[in-house]
């Protein structure tokens, strides 16, 4: 007969996996280092299988821990579901969320999921914009939620303190050379492009505003040509770009602070099971992009 899962041992996997070391999945789980690693050993013993490669510097998923990973997130997804059914079957209505497109794309996709897992009946707009537009159709009522950069507009309750980073085509891209500096920049106004340009004026770098953009894909289409270097949120990068900073004389970047700001008709019930799940979900979550991708 096979040994049946514990649901905490599933748990602390899938935290160890996402917070790619065991030291924060313990914090997430508020547990010790020890006991989540003492949880994986057992885990790994009821397998008869090594679910993790470690060294010194890295921490990766072998084979049958990449296997392992997607049945678990079923299982604890199906948890999650089967308790929702049961203590909360009558929640219903609809939730207007606002975020900038680089912030649904790399953060909100697995807050959504888990949230439409366990509130099937409630239905979510998503509107994507910048922080600066979303700021007064949160005054307005015109949507519920905000997850946003924290501005003098836009103050909400503290998530996550999320890193800014140099990107360019490659870690050697020859825009590096060219001076002044072209840059693309976020539209006026927005706090990513104030602490870009705070960087630069800071480091006493020469440059240029090449291109302005409130959006991600515009801003990252001028680095695909190699006509510019950015500033993009960590979480955000996309993988086929690079990493810049110091070796390519580039400056350190204040970070940004991200909240959950609501309107003033946002007391209901489906707004709060929204916002509690993505403070739940975010705030435990290590900023940071991927493993594999290159960094200079």
């Amino acid at each position: 007969m096979n040994p049946e899962f514990d649901v905490d041992l599933l748990r602390s996997f899938v935290a160890v996996v996402d917070a790619g070391s065991f030291t924060k999945a313990a914090a997430n789980v508020h547990r010790s280092q020890a006991a989540v690693s003492m949880q994986i050993k057992r885990l790994e013993a009821m397998l008869g299988t090594t679910l993790f490669t470690r060294n010194t510097r890295n921490l990766s998923l072998t084979r049958p821990g990449n296997t392992l990973l997607e049945y678990a997130r079923r299982a604890l997804a199906l948890q999650e579901e089967a308790w929702s059914a049961i203590v909360r079957p009558e929640v219903t209505g609809r939730v207007v969320l606002g975020a900038p497109d680089d912030y649904v794309s790399s953060l909100l996709s697995p807050v959504l999921r888990r949230f439409a897992t366990l509130y099937p009946r409630v239905e979510i707009e998503i509107v994507c914009a910048q922080s600066t537009a979303l700021a007064p159709m949160l005054a307005d009522n015109k949507i519920d939620l905000a997850f946003v950069t924290r501005d003098r507009k836009l103050r909400g309750e503290f998530v996550r303190s999320e890193p800014m980073v140099w990107v360019g085509a490659s870690i050697d891209t020859p825009v590096l050379a060219a001076s002044p500096l072209p840059v693309g920049l976020y539209e006026p106004g927005c706090i990513a492009r104030q602490h870009t340009l705070a960087a630069l004026d800071g480091a006493r770098i020469r440059y240029r505003a090449a291109f302005s953009s409130a959006s991600l894909m515009g801003l990252v289409a001028t680095v695909d040509a190699g006509l510019s270097v950015i500033a993009l949120t960590r979480c955000s990068v996309p993988s086929r770009l690079a990493i810049l900073g110091d070796a390519q004389g580039l400056p350190k970047i204040a970070p940004l602070e991200i909240v959950v700001a609501r309107s003033a008709k946002s007391d209901r019930p489906t707004c709060d099971y929204l916002a509690q799940q993505m403070m739940q979900d975010l705030s435990l979550r290590t900023p940071g992009r991927g493993a594999g991708r290159n960094e200079g």
